[in-house]
């Protein structure tokens, strides 16, 4: 206020500050120094500055911000001697402690949880339970399944955590009416009570044999076979002519809600990207607009962003500070608040007899008022424990899905987990009817989830799997840390282990261990410890030795950083599984799904003038190397893609003013059309346009596509250049014939 002139001069300043005290005497209101403190030393005060240069809309004609570290009692009174030493004492000090004392001790944030209420959700899931077992199991229910499903409910209901289950079911079921599948992801498959009111399809029980009519049942020996998917076909006992169902994937409920089942449950689901909005919305229907809110989140400044902004003030300064002192800055910058955001799906729900104020204040994501949804003012990571989190996350895996039962008709839970075909994708190219060479891939698996990349097709090439169970293991290797490369990899080279039995998944550990005679409980601990990267205690240590356990396999889990959950796995795998289905037999159909579901980055130009400048134009990108763009390495792949389909005989097109859709590839015969956003630099709102436009009436002329179209002079450039307009006169002609 000084330095812009706001108030006159320092001696104007005191006679402000003293009028301020006098009027508080008058009023009988204490008057209080506080020092606006921004940093705690004064050192600190070049953060600040380095920030603030960043921030647009702040003034940058000062030549100095004010000092506004966190100041001792002294330099304040130093700061107020001009009032006398008994005075500048009762605005430091006295006062001070006059509003001190008058506070009560607060929690800001509350103790303990606070799921919502579901009035009868104990009973109900018992009955849907038990009404599913029944129907699977026969009644009465087999003494090995009704123990499972007591543990799980006494550990569910007796903690309070049946709401959490109605919610997921109720979620997942409106989905499925809706004709959209749901993929469970994390833990929740460990729950058997999960699969019985369908939240996951996978079952957690050891791997068995049942009848569709419930009336029999049997087990294996989960050493022999770890999944229920890789049991051999038996005809059923009861019903000549008809086959059993293979099924469950041998994972312990420990693993998901913890050794006494008091463990938070967290269910995650992946929604279809295209119905996940109506799954959120569906929130608000169940709990009302004002008890569910996006979880909200806090971006930091990034190391990298920090040393940008350091490398802008020395610009905007002009000074140059040596590398040390720049690192020094921008460590001091690093991890400062930058913006708030939102889960990408996220929901927390607040029950009915509480305010979200009882809990966090609410914001716009970004302070973004036209935003949708109100999110948490708190990082939700601050309240996850007090409010029910509901991850209602969208994914293209259902998506994919949807698109190829609409497009065949077949249900995609019908399709088997086991077929040869598919199976033998992940081992050889055979199944598609062409050679590694043509692909540029010893497997048939570009394109499918979990198994496309070139990391985990080169485990594929080295584990060569044959089994549903191999597929879990590879899954579990190629999301874990430290448990493939070093690990795992080196045990299957070198003949110590074998796919089957190395270490893919957390709850492989526990299975093991417990085979080998741990007890269950131990088994439990030390999996908990391992899965986390905090190693095994030399307590257990003896324990595992004492126990006979190979020595291979302790150095292994000591190696362990981080390890996936096996019914994640298993949910991920069945997907990939049925997709993978499509690709083999109905190819065609499969390509024109993937390329409108899950590519964006197109070449178009490449694509539709055949096998050899698609395998040139991807040939000049693989040649960039560690130098190509997130865009060139997006591109790649879809050109892989592509080159897979033109060896199969799929011809591509180019996009066709009269035939194309906006964003979805059609299919003639065994040509594939490329909708209008397959052309570079044409979003999906110009391609609707384009679409709409030409609802209205075909178009008449270039300058009739680009101004009803919205279309650049770019893209009709680019039309073109590759026959797209051929025959269309550049602008509209009037005729005697039009009047």
């Amino acid at each position: 206020m000084l330095e812009s002139q706001l108030i006159a001069s320092p001696e104007a300043l005191q006679s402000i500050l003293k009028d301020m005290i006098s009027l508080g005497h008058d009023l009988d209101k204490p008057v209080v120094v506080t020092g606006d403190v921004k940093y705690t030393n004064p050192e600190d005060k070049i953060y600040r500055q380095i920030l603030l240069a960043t921030q647009p809309g702040n003034p940058q004609n000062r030549t100095e911000l004010p000092d506004n570290y966190f100041k001792t009692t002294q330099e304040l009174l130093d700061d107020f001697s001009f009032l006398g030493e008994a005075l500048a004492r009762e605005v430091v000090i006295d006062n001070t402690h006059v509003i001190a004392n008058r506070l009560e001790a607060i929690m800001p944030l509350k103790d303990g949880s606070y799921p919502p209420n579901i009035p009868g959700a104990d009973e109900e899931l018992r009955q849907m339970t038990l009404q599913t077992a029944k129907e699977w199991y026969g009644e009465p229910i087999p003494e090995l399944i009704q123990a499972r499903i007591d543990k799980e409910l006494k550990a569910i209901i007796g903690n309070g955590f049946a709401p959490h289950y109605i919610i997921s079911q109720r979620l997942v079921s409106k989905s499925n009416k809706d004709g959209y599948l749901v993929g469970s992801r994390g833990s929740v498959g460990s729950s058997f009570v999960a699969t019985m009111v369908g939240i996951t399809e996978v079952n957690p029980l050891p791997p068995h044999y049942r009848s569709v009519h419930g009336d029999y049942l049997e087990f294996v020996d989960p050493k022999e076979y770890e999944s229920g998917y890789d049991l051999p076909e038996k005809e059923d006992p009861n019903h000549s002519g008809e086959f059993l169902i293979g099924d469950g994937q041998n994972i312990p409920f420990e693993t998901f809600m913890g050794f006494t089942g008091n463990k938070v449950p967290d269910i995650d689901l992946n929604f279809s990207g295209d119905y996940q909005p109506l799954a959120h919305n569906y929130m608000k229907v169940l709990f009302g607009e004002h008890n569910v809110y996006r979880a909200g989140t806090i971006a930091t400044v990034a190391e990298k962003t920090a040393f940008g902004y350091v490398k802008g003030y020395e610009r905007d300064h002009e000074v140059n500070y040596r590398g040390t002192e720049e690192e020094r800055l921008a460590a001091g910058v690093t991890g400062i608040k930058r913006t708030t955001g939102q889960h990408p799906g996220g929901i927390l729900i607040v029950p009915r007899e509480y305010e979200i104020y009882d809990f966090t204040p609410v914001q716009y994501p970004a302070d973004d008022q036209k935003s949708l949804w109100q999110t948490t003012h708190m990082d939700y990571h601050s309240i996850h424990d007090n409010l029910l989190k509901m991850d209602i996350l969208g994914h293209d895996d259902p998506t994919m899905i949807r698109t190829l039962k609409d497009m065949t008709g077949i249900d995609p839970k019908t399709i088997p987990a086991s077929d040869p075909g598919v199976m033998s994708l992940f081992t050889s190219t055979e199944a598609l009817g062409v050679t590694p060479e043509q692909i540029f891939s010893k497997t048939g698996t570009l394109g499918l989830p979990e198994f496309g990349t070139n990391f985990v097709r080169g485990m594929l090439e080295e584990t060569q799997p044959h089994s549903y169970s191999e597929l879990l293991q590879i899954s579990g290797l190629s999301h874990g840390t430290d448990v493939w490369l070093g690990n795992a990899n080196e045990l299957i080279h070198n003949g110590t282990a074998t796919i089957g039995t190395v270490i893919g998944t957390r709850d492989k550990i526990m299975t093991d261990l417990i085979n080998w005679g741990i007890e269950s409980a131990d088994a439990f601990n030390i999996m908990e410890k391992v899965r986390k990267g905090k190693g095994i205690t030399d307590e257990y240590q003896k324990v595992l030795r004492d126990g006979g356990i190979p020595e291979w396999y302790i150095q292994s889990m000591l190696k362990i950083k981080y390890m996936f959950p096996r019914a994640h796995a298993a949910a991920y795998v069945l997907m990939a599984l049925r997709i993978a289905y499509f690709k083999v037999y109905m190819p065609t159909i499969y390509y024109a799904a993937y390329f409108s579901v899950r590519a964006s980055m197109f070449d178009i130009e490449a694509m539709s003038r055949g096998k050899e400048t698609t395998k040139a134009a991807l040939q000049k990108i693989k040649s960039l190397g560690n130098e190509g763009t997130a865009k060139d390495k997006e591109t790649q792949t879809v050109l892989e893609m592509a080159n897979e389909a033109l060896e199969r005989g799929i011809i591509f097109d180019m996009v066709d003013l009269e035939r194309s859709q906006a964003t979805e590839w059609i299919i003639d015969g065994n040509h594939l059309v490329a909708p209008f956003n397959a052309i570079p630099g044409l979003g999906d709102n110009v391609a609707n346009q384009i679409v709409a436009a030409r609802a209205e009436k075909p178009f008449l002329s270039k300058e009739d596509l680009k101004k009803r179209g919205k279309v650049s002079q770019t893209i009709i450039e680019f039309l073109t250049q590759n026959s797209a307009l051929d025959g269309m006169p550049d602008e509209n002609q009037l005729s005697l014939f039009d009047f």
